[in-house]
């Protein structure tokens, strides 16, 4: 199975540094999420680039390869050179990343024209992957309501199966974390 992972740019939910609490509750929850959809047969986490849910899954699936050797991840672009425009902390983060990736491309060959590769981006990440899991809340939006609002035109015609991560959810994931850190099964790093 192949998991389209999209959600909250970092911004988004003000975050600040990659030590920030909400992040780690944020790894948290993804690494439950995508431990039980591996008992489901998950093979590839396929996401893009941006700043937040989408680099920090691959790092998050880089940690589950302990276990999980076989997970893949690939990191796909809409348009070449994306990132280019970040400060240069930003740009070497997302290089890294994308050496830790085991597939990295861009689905437009040219660097950004316009909205139309956007909605070709999408188009392509719905038609290759089998479902998807978005950290997002419609009661606080952001870029990823036009992937959630895409993804519900698209179930009408196909089955795909979506697993959101609100912010209900979050709060119960940080609930359980706070008690695992406690209980000493989670060491900070």
């Amino acid at each position: 199975m192949r998991l389209w992972v999209t959600g909250y740019r970092s911004y988004e939910l003000g975050t600040f540094g990659d030590q920030d609490p909400k992040i780690k509750v944020i790894k948290f929850a993804l690494k439950q999420v995508l431990k039980a959809q591996l008992d489901e047969g998950l093979e590839w986490v396929i996401t893009g680039g941006q700043l937040g849910i989408e680099q920090w899954v691959v790092s998050v699936v880089q940690e589950l390869k302990n276990d999980y050797p076989d997970l893949k991840v690939a990191m796909m672009f809409p348009f070449k050179n994306f990132g280019n425009q970040w400060q240069s902390s930003n740009q070497e983060k997302l290089r890294d990343l994308i050496t830790q990736s085991d597939f990295a491309e861009s689905v437009s060959t040219q660097e950004y024209q316009g909205a139309s590769q956007l909605r070709s981006y999408q188009q392509f990440m719905l038609s290759h992957t089998d479902g998807a899991l978005l950290v997002y809340d419609a009661d606080y939006p952001g870029k990823t309501q036009f992937d959630s609002q895409i993804i519900q035109v698209y179930q009408q015609k196909t089955p795909y199966p979506l697993t959101q991560i609100d912010m209900l959810a979050l709060q119960d994931y940080a609930t359980d974390y706070e008690e695992q850190r406690i209980e000493n099964i989670i060491f900070d790093e």
